[in-house]
């Protein structure tokens, strides 16, 4: 038997992971096959997929707190408390063996009629793609500063371009962002890949976006860029999926996803790409690149409209290669104001949108907002890599507004004799001295950066917040409230990173729930954790009013969220009397664990510690092995293993 369940809290730190825990442990025990679906302050975690639904034979939601239960249409479905989860899990996994579970039909739905609704909701195109951007991002950002850093300490400008000399320390920085760069696109091919077909879908996927971004394959100098990845990745994925539905005999299953599935979708998209997509790019590039060699005389502004839209359509793929290497011949032949222009139009989409962040968060992720301020330095150094994760997630909205920006650019550059010496763009050629008419490359960048910046902004829409989980799937609207957001201070990595031995108290003297809470309160205040213990209190007696904290087997973790609190905090104390704390399971509580956290909080290092130590505290072992210290010492030494 497969049983589903999902499990969540009003405030999403301690029981959400304590029930999860226990119907862990209650199927292994009654040998049920369980997965379970967490709903916490840190976002959704191993999600319950389509299939996963469509195979069970069950489903228990213990929550608190909504959860959405239309796709679960069809199947048996158990609805309980969070505390039901921790203390009655082997009774409600046993009800369906007994066959006491009503089916679940909303408005008589069925099963693939919640699934069309879903389906119309959400783009599969979109996800896939997300999930390649989300890996490629630290790729591009890594090579971009490490170039940016080499041209700028060790660059010398020569005739031929901005050189950094080959025996330098420079030079192997600058080797080291070319090779980041080089592992760009074949991470978003990959990882696209991955996100359609799961794991055997990423060597085809890399192995397609390699030969994508490497036209020696096919006879191009330029390669197809990261929309030939994009076209790569989609193609590996949908391939190794469709392999991965055929039939085949039992003995074949165990190395279909490992030899079979990788080996011949490989296969089919390197020949694919090699034959049939990439040798046409070839003559399609060489053929752009003779033409606009023959525009030279004629209308200059449309030159340079050209020239802009190119250099800012792909981004340093085959538009942007075949635009660059033309204005880098003519600095060859003495002509400096075709390479003006393009130098321009190379720093306006990284600087662009990086400004459009700044200009307007409610427009960008959080996530986004990051990427912005390395798409912004990007493009001080010329690199309009940095503008990819933009196109790549809203290619409709965010390449026409780098491509207009672009173009104004560059025809300002031209109608100003903007002038450059050096194959390269960006604002560190005009600091190196490389540029004709300095003022009015700046002015052709300044006015092309704010078109582009106010365009993508006029054409985007706000979002809400969406905190990210494994492979960049947004969190559902449901769990964004639970999201805690605010600095912290260090990066944390186990327990005693959010306390330490002045907030243990392992001798507790309240008598009642309320006198246990003022004097660990007390404790949080003399360690200047606090700005308020009154509203502090509020907040935790608010929590409590919602259920109780105590959750059993004498354990009580009450816990709020205030404006009051500075920073992450737990405080550990012992009452070896016990104290009525209302639990579930009617035992006084003896552990109690107090967390503190920030109204608006950037990090969740911190909850994680305390979902570790929610599940840690399901183990009877641990639990008697704090019940019996005493000393400080040594209840900081026992928490200091939980990491």
């Amino acid at each position: 038997m497969k049983i589903l369940a999902v499990t969540a809290c009003p405030v999403g730190i301690a029981h959400t992971y304590m029930a999860a825990e226990n119907l862990q442990k209650a199927g292994e025990k009654l040998g049920v096959d369980i997965k379970v679906e967490t709903q916490g302050s840190t976002g959704v975690e191993n999600a319950l997929t389509d299939q996963d639904i469509q195979e069970a034979d069950g489903i228990i939601i213990a929550a608190d707190k909504t959860v959405d239960k239309e796709r679960f249409a069809g199947k048996r479905v158990i609805v309980t408390g969070v505390q039901d989860g921790i203390r009655r899990s082997e009774e409600l996994i046993n009800k369906f063996n007994a066959g006491d579970v009503p089916v679940f039909k909303p408005e008589q739905r069925s099963i693939d009629d919640t699934k069309k609704d879903r389906a119309s909701k959400q783009n599969p195109i979109y996800r896939h793609l997300m999930n390649g951007v989300s890996y490629m991002i630290p790729f591009i950002v890594i090579g971009g500063l490490l170039i940016a850093i080499a041209l700028t300490l060790g660059g010398e400008k020569t005739p031929g371009g901005i050189v950094i000399p080959e025996d330098s320390i420079w030079k192997t920085i600058e080797s080291l962002g070319g090779a980041a760069f080089t592992f760009m696109i074949p991470i978003l091919a990959g990882f696209i890949a991955v996100s359609i077909a799961d794991r055997p879908g990423l060597a085809p996927g890399m192995i397609g976006g390699f030969i994508a971004a490497n036209g020696s394959f096919y006879g191009s100098e330029a390669g197809a860029g990261f929309i030939g990845g994009i076209i790569a990745g989609f193609l590996a994925g949908y391939v190794a999926l469709g392999i991965k539905k055929i039939k085949v005999p039992k003995a074949l299953l165990p190395i279909m996803p490992i030899i079979i599935i990788p080996i011949f979708a490989t296969l089919i998209v390197g020949l694919a790409f090699i034959y049939i997509i990439g040798a046409p790019v070839a003559g399609v590039f060489e053929a752009l690149t003779t033409w606009l060699a023959g525009m030279q005389g004629t209308s200059s502004i449309l030159l340079a409209i050209i020239l802009g839209a190119m250099i800012s359509f792909d981004m340093g793929g085959p538009f942007n290669k075949v635009a660059f290497l033309f204005g880098s011949a003519m600095i060859v032949e003495g002509n400096y104001e075709i390479m003006g222009p393009i130098a321009v139009a190379i720093c306006i989409p990284p600087i662009g949108m990086g400004l459009a962040t700044f200009l307007n968060k409610k427009k960008y992720q959080k996530a986004e907002q990051e990427t912005g301020k390395a798409s912004f330095t990007m493009g001080l150094f010329g690199i309009t890599e940095g503008a990819i994760p933009f196109a790549a997630q809203d290619p409709l909205r965010v390449i026409p507004s780098i491509m207009v920006g672009s173009i104004v650019g560059s025809v300002i550059a031209m109608i100003g004799n903007v002038g450059d010496r050096v194959a390269h763009g960006g604002p560190i050629v005009a600091a190196l001295g490389a540029v004709d008419n300095v003022l009015m490359f700046f002015i052709a960048a300044i006015v092309g950066v704010f078109v582009t910046a106010f365009m993508v902004n006029f054409l985007k829409k706000d979002v809400n917040p969406e905190p990210a989980i494994a492979g960049g799937a947004p969190i559902p609207e449901h769990v964004e409230a639970e999201k805690v957001s605010a600095p912290t201070e260090k990066e944390i990595h186990k327990l005693t990173d959010i306390t330490n031995e002045q907030l243990i108290d392992v001798n507790l003297s309240g008598t009642t729930r309320d006198d246990v809470i003022d004097e660990m309160i007390e404790k949080l205040y003399a360690n200047n954790v606090l700005d308020s213990k009154e509203a502090f209190k509020e907040a935790i007696l608010n929590r409590e009013a919602q259920s109780t904290t105590g959750i059993g087997t004498n354990i009580a973790i009450p816990h709020g969220k205030s404006n009051a609190v500075k920073r992450p905090a737990v405080v550990f104390g012992l009452q070896r009397d016990g104290v009525d704390w209302k639990s579930f399971d009617g035992t006084d509580a003896k552990i109690i664990f107090m967390i503190a956290v920030p109204e608006q909080n950037a990090g969740d290092e911190h909850l994680k510690i305390l979902q570790m130590l929610s599940r840690k505290l399901m183990d009877d072992t641990f639990r008697n092995d704090l019940l019996s210290v005493k000393t400080t010492e040594e209840a900081y030494q026992l928490l200091d293993t939980i990491q």
